[in-house]
């Protein structure tokens, strides 16, 4: 067994038997409970649910029914997942104590896959109020610096995976809440298409935006979890009723012929990006390029009609959400999220049905412009993580969000590292499908990362 397997990697060993599900759960599970006093990715563990899983896992391995490529993988659940006798707090000190009965629809599918749970990974509280220091946890931090942010909310989730404490793991996406992580974590992750994913059992923060997706280490990881994770769910009302995809057949098909549109104003005009993060879409583009896509530049609204139509969505569904508890357990809340939610709670039913209604304008200008084009990319963050301390309430409000577009139109979009810029830290960039083509999405973001070579480099304190 390699230092750092791949679920992959990891998969065909243990088909193989030449690695045991135990050893590698033991394994990761050592190497999370060292670092986890500096990262803070997790919030709990679970060391007796992974071994249970993991023996049953060896027993299926040695009688030659194993489940699939999950089975015996070690993965976490961020903890607005919820997960049948282990708490899931939305690490809030609101549910500080909240025990499940059951599984969200996403962990059975994954334990019924046979991945192995080794705990509960830290989030911002109920995803969208972090980092915050006032919580009965404290925020994760980025293991390529740990004075560094790891992007939000699914932060544990990217710290984790880039640490190689975990080989995947969930995270959910409501206004970039997989692709900031992933970016500034150096990993991979994706939203998938909004319906594509159960949501059920999951604490919400905007039913109109929310998604559930996965993040891992490559993008060949992600099509493996995410694969697990598709198919209808008549207890959500934004399943969608379709057949499941298939993810993985046309993985490695390469890019000849798919055309891509760069939104070029997006990070060269509405929201100046960093030389790092410039670079690195530069060099996925014409990565590319070479091996026969057809690039060209599309033009969409401003970068900042997406911005204020989404956060002012988000805004008001996560207020609506959190209202009778804003009015009972205000002070329980951290101070991020409860001023958050109070400007929320100002938005009038007007302003809403403008937002909604600008939003579908926005959403046909985005398909009209992919009329003639399989993908789209552009940056998925401004630049490299900043200092967490630098993290105040209002600064996700101040920079325009490049990820929040594709959350309003429910497109799939994924995030893969491009590189490293200032300090060394990392840079990705997006790509964006239509629809229910995630299988595209994965399948170039799959091209780049085997001819890019940033797979080979993990942060220091990993080893």
């Amino acid at each position: 067994m390699t230092s750092f397997p791949t679920i992959a990697s990891a998969a065909r060993d243990i088909a193989a038997k030449r690695i045991s599900p135990v050893e590698l759960m033991k394994d990761h599970l050592a190497r999370s409970e060292k670092l986890n006093p500096t990262l803070h990715a997790f919030i709990r563990f679970t060391p007796e649910i992974a071994l249970d899983q993991a023996r049953a896992a060896e027993a299926r391995q040695m009688a030659g029914a194993l489940h699939g490529p999950l089975d015996g993988i070690p993965i976490a659940h961020k903890d607005i997942y919820e997960t049948a006798g282990v708490s899931t707090t939305g690490h809030s000190r609101v549910l500080e104590h909240h025990v499940p009965k059951a599984d969200s629809a996403v962990a059975r599918r994954w334990r019924e896959a046979g991945a192995v749970m080794l705990g509960k990974l830290a989030t911002h509280e109920f995803a969208w109020g972090g980092p915050s220091f006032d919580l009965p946890w404290p925020p994760a931090r980025n293991p390529w610096n740990t004075e560094c942010f790891t992007g939000g909310s699914s932060s544990g989730t990217g710290a984790a995976v880039a640490a190689g404490m975990i080989l995947g793991g969930t995270g959910s996406d409501t206004g970039g809440s997989i692709r900031a992580p992933a970016s500034l974590c150096g990993i991979a992750g994706i939203k998938p298409s909004y319906g594509l994913c159960s949501r059920t059992g999951v604490l919400p923060l905007s039913q109109s935006l929310d998604t559930t997706g996965p993040m891992a280490w490559t993008v060949e990881d992600c099509a493996l979890l995410l694969d697990a994770m598709t198919g209808h769910d008549p207890a959500d009302p934004s399943s969608a009723n379709r057949p499941r995809p298939d993810l993985l057949s046309g993985l490695n098909g390469g890019v000849k012929g798919l055309r891509i549109g760069v939104i070029r104003h997006f990070h060269e005009d509405d929201c100046k990006v960093s030389p790092g993060m410039a670079a690195g879409i530069a060099h996925l583009t014409s990565t590319l390029a070479a091996q026969g896509a057809e690039i060209r530049e599309v033009k969409l609204p401003p970068l900042a009609d997406f911005n204020a139509a989404g956060w002012l969505i988000l805004a008001a569904d996560a207020y609506a959400v959190h209202e009778t508890w804003m009015r009972e357990k205000y002070r329980a809340y951290g101070e991020f999220l409860r001023e958050r939610l109070a400007l929320a709670s100002t938005i009038t039913s007007a302003d809403y049905i403008q937002a909604q209604r600008r939003r579908r304008e926005l959403c046909e200008a985005v398909a009209a412009a992919m009329a003639d084009c399989d993908l789209l990319v552009t940056a998925a963050q401004p630049g490299e993580a900043r200092p967490i301390h630098q993290m105040t309430k209002w600064v996700s409000f101040e920079v325009p969000n490049f990820t929040i577009p594709f959350n309003l139109t429910g497109q799939p979009a994924l995030t893969v590292c491009t590189g490293f810029g200032a300090g060394g830290m990392p840079v990705g960039a997006q790509l964006v499908g239509r629809p229910f083509e995630d299988a595209t999405v994965l399948r170039a973001g799959q091209a780049y990362e085997l001819a890019a070579g940033w797979r080979a480099k993990r942060p220091a304190i990993a080893s």
